[in-house]
This record gives structure tokens, sequence and C-alpha cells, in this order.
């Protein structure tokens, strides 16, 4: 299906990074004069272990998510498991496979070819250019890090500030969407169908010939995202759209165009929208239960959260669970009436049982099935209730006396439910909220563009502290949810018997956000333990592990640029990226302490080792990107669902190894050249 898809595109460009490095160890011997076999033999001794390190850091990345609960939980699960064997088969291929075709071919390089020489020039001025831009940033390591630790900063000021668009649950809308109307209670099914047939004229005013597929309209029954429900005071409109061109209005925009014709139709209790749309089932973005233990108490509370979602700037398509039943007529004894016409009480609830339902008499068995026999009155032609309550009942004295003289009736709408939430009543309220991207930008939701404001600002023609108030611009779940607590705080007093309980997108996100911080620290603990047992140091996985705060700067400029939202795919992206960006740092801090243990110095053994593994590291960087880059651009589409997870690794991935190359061989400089002091401290206290 599409995750395993997406898993695959994911580990695409990861899984050349091992068989790079292979590669790149082999030749390098084979061009220093070593024949094939002995180059792989020797080759895999230097990079067998870090490779491998490598691969089980991504791993152990990856596999920590298969825990992650919920149901973005369930929906993401097959990916890191796709993404984990994925991995391991490629290691297989690189430490056994890869080696044999290289010794098979008995590839030589002592005539090389044309190209081949302009790939050897082409390398060696890489290496030159990157070796002399090291030594500047070592020479001058504590602005090397000041200015990496800001660009950190910067990240963490752009996401402080809100330039990033933050919309968790962001899903790519289907191209179908209903209309639902809700009649009142006592709405017969003819008069519900012809509201609905208005409803649908005023929809097709605002819809194309280039927009729709089809309209279809029925009543009697209306489709949710939990449940069908059944009742002549409901309706429903389906409005299914073509695919998209590049001239196609989007199901949100169209929405939007007809809203206000729409919902201004006279006669109905409610009208509202329910767009669809793929990804994951997820609650509206406001959900909350309205708890208590009296239902009329319970109604007034939801009621007036309703009102305070009203006063709430891009709410939309506010809504309950508690849906009213057909009128009842409730019937109760009038005694004095009946102790003056002198009829027993039982007579008359015989009576009214015997017209309406009848009255079983006698039970038998037949061939193992049980039969009743009930008896009822003949049928009459009685149109309503009221006639059926004038049936005359004999009275002691000769006379009769109608059934409506002897009973105390009340007339109302019954309930359609009674929903219990943790063992007590409840009503869900549900709502949603514009969100920016469907109607305008930012600046012009604040009324004018930012240029101007500022401008005026720099005249001295309004002050600098502009009073008014944008959170209402910039509505998200997290802030949605937040206004409306703030308004229940202000009214709780006034219903004192009242709890709430958040849920729908609200509470996943919570859920999701918080088992992904959890899922995360375990990630980066299994890969400490690892890059521990690789380097036997307690100090350099510590430098690794640097690289994610770099991966993480990366993403946040990546979403900046592309305008793509923070969603929890984004951080699953994010989360993933931690065990991809190590990468680069594992293989050349394994190069450097190879020369270190040699016998050259830290700051020798630090530029060697880098300009060794430039290369290798900007290949793998580069099939990385590679294998998500049209994922990212939306070559083949833009995707809210996958297209910020590709950015997250892409701009992560990109970010982190420039930084890389620069960042960990000063670390390793820093932390090194202390213990080698240390050492050379030691070393001349024990000398004579």
């Amino acid at each position: 299906n599409v995750t395993v898809l997406l898993g695959v595109v994911i580990v695409l460009g990861m899984l050349v990074d091992d068989t790079v490095v292979v590669v790149e160890a082999i030749y390098y011997r084979i061009q220093r004069g070593e024949a094939a076999l002995t180059a792989s033999v020797n080759a895999m001794k230097e990079i067998s272990m870090p490779v491998t390190t490598a691969v089980l850091t991504t791993i152990a990345a990856f596999l920590p998510l298969m825990l992650l609960p919920g149901i973005l939980g369930k929906f993401m699960k097959v990916i890191p498991m796709v993404v984990s064997l994925a991995l391991a088969i490629s290691l297989i291929e690189a430490f056994w496979m890869l080696p044999s075709h290289v010794t098979s071919t008995n590839m030589s390089i002592k005539s090389p070819s044309r190209l081949q020489r302009w790939r050897i020039a082409a390398t060696h001025w890489i290496q030159l250019k990157y070796s002399r831009l090291l030594i500047k940033a070592l020479r001058w390591s504590k602005l090397t890090l000041l200015t990496i630790t800001l660009t950190f900063a910067s990240a963490i000021g752009v996401m402080g500030a809100g330039l990033i668009k933050v919309d968790f649950f962001a899903a790519d809308g289907l191209r179908l969407f209903y209309v639902n109307i809700e009649m009142p209670a006592t709405t017969p099914l003819e008069k519900t169908m012809s509201t609905t047939l208005v409803v649908e004229q005023q929809i097709k005013k605002h819809l194309k010939p280039s927009d729709t597929r089809s309209v279809a309209s029925y009543s009697g029954m209306m489709f949710t995202e939990t449940e069908p429900l059944y009742g002549q005071q409901y309706g429903q409109i389906i409005v299914s759209l073509l695919p998209k061109k590049s001239d196609s209005r989007d199901v949100l925009t169209i929405i939007e165009d007809m809203r206000e014709d729409v919902v201004s139709v006279k006669g109905a209790n409610n009208i509202s929208f329910l767009p669809l749309v793929s990804g994951p089932p997820s609650g509206k973005a406001i959900s909350v239960k309205v708890r208590g233990d009296d239902y009329e108490k319970i109604k007034a509370a939801t009621d007036s959260l309703s009102d305070i979602l009203e006063d709430i700037k891009g709410i939309k398509d506010i809504s309950t669970d508690a849906s009213l039943g057909r009128m009842e007529l409730t019937l109760r004894m009038d005694h004095d009436a009946i102790r003056r016409a002198g009829i027993n009480p039982i007579d008359i609830t015989r009576t009214i049982r015997l017209l309406v339902d009848g009255e079983v008499v006698a039970s038998m068995q037949d061939n193992g099935e049980k039969l009743i026999v009930r008896v009822k009155a003949q049928k009459s032609k009685v149109q309503n209730l009221s006639s059926l309550l004038e049936f005359r009942l004999p009275s002691p004295n000769g006379n009769s006396i109608a059934l409506s003289e002897l009973v105390i009736q009340e007339r109302r709408v019954a309930l359609g439910n009674i929903r219990h939430y943790n063992f007590r009543r409840a009503i869900t309220l549900e709502a949603d909220f514009t969100k920016l991207a469907e109607t305008e930008d930012f600046w012009k939701c604040r009324g004018e563009p930012l240029v101007n404001k500022l401008k005026r600002q720099w005249e001295g023609l309004e002050p600098l502290g502009d009073k008014r108030d944008y959170s209402q611009c910039q509505l998200d779940t997290v802030t949605a949810n937040k206004m409306l607590l703030d308004g229940w705080n202000k009214i709780k007093k006034e219903h004192s018997s009242i709890d709430l309980d958040f849920s729908g997108q609200f509470d996943d996100i919570k859920e999701s956000i918080d088992a992904m911080g959890k899922l995360f620290l375990i990630g980066i603990g299994l890969m400490y333990l690892i890059l521990g047992t690789q380097f036997r140091s307690y100090f350099q996985p510590f430098i690794v592990l640097a690289t994610v705060p770099l991966a993480f700067t990366g993403v946040v400029f990546g979403l900046l640029v592309t305008n793509n939202p923070l969603s929890l795919y984004t951080l699953y992206g994010v989360v993933a990226l931690a065990g991809i960006a190590v990468n680069a740092a594992i293989v050349l801090i394994s190069a450097a302490n190879d020369r270190l243990n040699a016998g050259m110095s830290v700051i020798h053994a630090t530029i060697y080792a880098a300009r060794r593994r430039v290369i290798p590291i900007l290949i793998t960087t580069l099939t990385t990107i590679a294998g998500l880059f049209s994922l990212a651009i939306g070559l083949g589409g833009n995707s809210l669902l996958w297209g910020p997870v590709a950015t997250a690794i892409v701009w992560g991935v990109g970010f982190s190894s420039v930084l890389t190359l620069f960042a960990i061989p000063t670390l390793y400089r820093a932390g090194m050249g202390r213990k080698e002091q240390k050492r050379l401290k030691l070393k001349l206290r024990k000398e004579p």
C-alpha cells in the first residue's frame, strides 16, 4: 500500500550509503596498487565496524517508532519495519556480495580513461578546497562553533516566532465532500427533502462544469465520521468533484466560496460541511465531551460552549451528538377525575394498551417456537393521537367518559440517545476551524501587508507596540482548544456539576507528541550504546550525537523555505532523521581514531580523516537526498501527508552533512586535544 511505498522511498537513498563507503575504501586501495582481492579484504577490516554501526544507529532510530500508540502509530507502523529490513539486507549486500563482485571484475586503474582522469582531478580539487576551509575553521574553532550554535538558535527562534505553520493532522483532501442538513425533530420526510433540494440549488450556484462530477441529495439518513444517523429530520448532499487539474479549485476553496449561501438556507437547525481527507482517520480539531449526571444541565453547558465557539473567529461546522428523537406523548393518571368517574385505574391503562400495542393473553409452543396471542382493538381510521384519546369508557352510572378527561397529557420531543463516557452522561461538542491556507495569507488576515505596517511605524505614524489581537489569524488545533478552555473557565461556576474531557485531534496530538518524545529518547539511548561499543568511549558518542540538533536546524529552515506545515508526520521524519544524520560523523570519527592509534597527532588525524571521508560523505548525502527529492518538491504532485516527511529528511540530511564536515572535526579536535594533553603530561611525569 501507500505506506509501504513511502517506507521504500525513505530508505531508497540510504540503501547505497554503506555500499558507497565500502566501494570507496576498496577503490582507495586499488588506486594505491593493491590487487582487487587484497584491497577488498583490507577495506573490510577498516570499515566493517563503522558501517555496521552506522546502519544499526539508523535502525535504532526507526525501530522504536513501531511502538508509537494511537491512530498515527497504527497508520505508520509498517514504515520502520520496511526501513529496518531493507537496511539489514543492504548490509549483507555491502559486506559479502559487493566485495565478491569487485574481486570477480579484477578491477585495475593502471590505464585510466579520460573520464576517469577527470573524475580523479575533480575529487582531488574537492578534497583540497575542503581541507583548506577546514584548516581555517579549526584555526578559528571558537568562531566556528559559535556560528553553528547561532544557526541552531536561529532555528529555535523561527519556531518560537510562529513562522512555521502548525497543522498536526495536515492531510491531502479527497475530491469529495458532504453537506449535512439537520431539521427540527418533528419535520416530516417530505419537508426535509424539499429543504435539502433548496440547499442543493445553492451548492450548484457555486460549482463550475470543470469542477463537478456529480451531486446527489437524499433524506432520512446522514453519514458522519463515526456512524450513520437515521431519522426523518436528516438530509445530506454528497458532492463528487472531477480529478484536480492545474486550473481546478481545491475542495476547501470551493466549500468556503459556497458556505455563506448554503448555511443561510431557512428552516434547518444546522447545516455543516464534511470534507473527506486521506491518511489515518482523526477526530475534528475541537472535540470536547461535556460530562454530568443531569441531562438538562449537560445540554445547558453544551449550549454555553457552543456560544463561546461562535464568538471565536474562524470556527466553523459546530455540531453535537445530542440528536433529538421523535415527538412523544406522556400520559399520567388524573386521579381526581378517575375517582369522580368511579372507574378502576387498571381499566384505563388496559384500554390504552389495547388501543395502541395490544395485550398478551396467552403463549404456547409450536414446533419448538414460542407463540404469543395478542389481543388488540379493531383498527380504526385514527389519524392522530388526539382522536385516539377521544375513545370513551363506560362509567358505573351508565354514562361514558373520554380517555382525554381521565389522563394528563404532556407532549414533547424525546431524546434520541443518551451517551455515556467514563460512567457519566455526556454530550460531545465538535467543531473545526478555517485554516489560513484555505482563505488568505497571514498578513492579509491581519488586515494589511507587513511592509506597509512597518513603514508607518518607521515614520512614527503608528506606535511600535501593536495591541491588536492577531492570534486568530494563525488559529491551530492547540490554540483553538485553549481559547475554548479559557472561555469555559469564565463560566465554570455556573455549571459546577459539569466537567469537560477534551479529545479529538487535541487528544491525538498530545498522545502522539508525548510518545514521540519518549521514543526519540529511547532511540538516542540505543544509538549511544551502539556508538559507545564502537568507539569504546563515553565522550565520542556525544560528538556524533551533536549532528542531531544540526539536522533539526535543517528541518526548520526547510519547512520555512518550502512553506510546508509542521505536522505529526514531520515530527515522525525528525525522529527518523536522528539515525540518518549520524552516519557521516561515525565514518569520520572512525577514520580519525584509526590515524590517532597509528601515532598521528590529534590535529593531523582530524584533517586527514576529514579529507579522506569528505567524498563518501558527500556521495551518501546526495544519494539520500536524491531518493526523496521528487517527493519533497512535489515532482509527481504535492502531498501534505508525505511531502513534509520528505522535506524534513532532505533538508535535515543536507544541512547536517554540510555542518558535520566542519562541526564534528572541530569538536573532535577540542575533545581529543585535551585528552592528548593529559596523556602527554602523564608521560612526562613518568619519565625520569
